[in-house]
Parts: structure tokens; sequence; C-alpha cells
């Protein structure tokens, strides 16, 4: 999974920066209805729905785009207008050189995983947690001087929600993400051109996620 924890570097802080509160609360509140309608209002039995009590993270209308050069676009959406939020995705998709392909059309470009982000504490033995959390169901962990990113497949997602939660591990976040297959290599120019585009269909009430496959080197993280 080389590349990925650069590219979720950028998510998580582009999110952070970029985030309104307002819109936070909203998504948050979408997130909620459709957790307790899918899986049941107690938390105890619905680890989705406790997962967003914990840290109000979620997903999940999926609509795929492509935008300059190849780059695949995976977004995300939680709506009560269907019609209205693919209209304004297509509109901005237009209006910047991309296009908007049928739902679904891309989905083999990315993988489906549940990413935890957990703050590195000093008194941590990263190597043993690693062996531990093997049976929550961890397929990597990436780690850097300030957190480590665990990686599990969709179905185990709500395991490892269960095992950091006897563990007494808090999350900065936990997420459904969509992890690509391979990324892509492109100029510093597109990769500004892209993120311009991520940021405008961001700031679409409806969007919750918008997902890529650019590789992101380290000097544009920099930047």
């Amino acid at each position: 999974m080389s590349g990925h924890n650069k590219w979720s570097k950028i998510k998580r802080a582009k999110g952070a920066a970029d985030a309104k509160r307002s819109k936070q609360w909203s998504n948050i509140l979408k997130q909620v209805t459709i957790a307790v309608r899918e899986g049941g209002a107690d938390p105890d039995s619905n680890p989705r729905l406790r997962l967003l009590i914990q840290n109000a993270r979620g997903c999940n209308m999926p609509k795929d785009c492509h935008v300059n050069h190849g780059i695949a676009l995976f977004i995300e959406a939680l709506s009560d207008n269907n019609n209205r939020t693919v209209a304004n995705v297509k509109s901005i998709m237009n209006k910047n050189g991309g296009t908007l392909e049928t739902n679904g059309s891309l989905a083999f470009l990315f993988t489906r995983k549940g990413v935890f982000v957990v703050p590195r504490k000093p008194e941590m033995d990263v190597e043993e947690l690693e062996m531990e959390l093997i049976d929550g169901g961890l397929e990597e962990m990436e780690v850097d001087d300030e957190y480590l990113t665990l990686y599990t497949a969709y179905e185990d997602f709500g395991n490892m929600v269960k095992m950091l939660e006897q563990k007494g591990i808090e999350c900065e976040s936990a997420e459904l993400q969509r992890i690509p297959n391979t990324l892509r290599q492109v100029d510093t120019e597109t990769i500004r051109k892209v993120m311009k585009i991520i940021g405008i269909l961001e700031e679409d009430e409806d969007v919750t996620n918008v997902y890529h496959d650019m590789e992101i080197p380290d000097d544009f993280e920099e930047e």
C-alpha cells in the first residue's frame, strides 16, 4: 500500500483546513440518520453509529468522475435530493474540464477500506500493538512520528472499532475510505488543478468526501 499514507495525510490536512463547522454538523446529522436506519439506534450493536458518536466521521452516496489527464475522482455525498446533487456535481465537472461517469463505473479503481488514524504516544509499543491488532482485522500499519495509520478490510471495520475501544485507544479519525489501487504520476501543475477542482466539489453542501488516484510527491505535500 506504498504511497497511500502521503495521500491520506493530504486528505486529512486539507479536510482540517477547509472544513466548515456548519457543514460538519449538517453532515453528522445526515450520517447519524442513515446509520440508525441501517443498523438500529443502539450504539452497542451498531458500530457505525457508535463511531459517529465518538468522533463524528462518516460516508456515502458515490459518484464517479474523470478530470484532466485521466485522473479519477470518487465522490461521496449525502443528499435528500439526488437530482440536485448530481446536477451540481455535473456542473462543476463540466466547468473544469471533467466528466461525470455512470455511477460505479470507476469503482474498480478503488478499494473500500477501514482507515484509522491514531495519535502516536511515547508509551506505545508499536510492534506489539501491531501484532495485537491483527486479531481485529489489521491488514497494514503505517507509522510516522505523529500518527499510526491502520488499514482494515471493509468487513473488519466494526471489529477494529471494538478492539480499539477495548484497549482504550482513541482515534483522531476512523473512516471507511476509498483507497486507490494504483497511484498515477502527474506533474505538479496537474496536481494543483485537480486539487482546485476537489476544493470546489467539497464546497458543495452535499459532498462529504472526494477521493483521487494521484501520487502526491513530498515537495507538493510540503507546499
